[in-house]
């Protein structure tokens, strides 16, 4: 099992740029896909972005493609997403997610990932 605690969340203006963090603590970071997701107010939990456990593959949402960048650091049990160029419809919280995994495979739907955290929220102010 892994915890999951994403931070680096606020509220900034549109153009700014923030860094999100989701530290991960028990088992093995390394064998596990990672992604995040956010969560609009009265919409449906969607994928951002994507990462494989070696970090060789990603995988964008059309809506932040070019603006967002997923990786991660398994000597450190992090995961990371800059996002640069922030958008007032990217006012959401932002949730990292695990799946436990032996391949090297990108997942695509919340209901693939075994582990999730708390969330942090981002505010984008026009």
């Amino acid at each position: 099992q892994v915890q999951l605690v994403e931070s680096g969340g606020g509220l900034v203006q549109a153009g700014d740029s923030l860094r999100l963090s989701c530290a991960a603590s028990g088992r093995t970071f390394s064998s596990y896909a990672m992604a995040w997701f956010r969560q609009a107010p009265e919409k449906e939990r969607v994928l951002v972005a994507a990462i494989s456990w070696t970090g060789g593959s990603t995988y964008y949402a059309d809506s932040v493609k070019g603006r967002f960048t997923i990786s991660r650091d398994n000597g450190k049990n992090t995961l990371y997403l800059q996002m640069n160029s922030l958008k007032p419809e990217d006012t959401a919280v932002y949730y990292c997610a695990a799946k436990a995994t032996g391949s090297s495979s990108l997942y695509y739907t919340q209901y693939n990932y075994n582990y999730w955290g708390p969330g942090t929220q981002v505010t984008v102010s026009s």
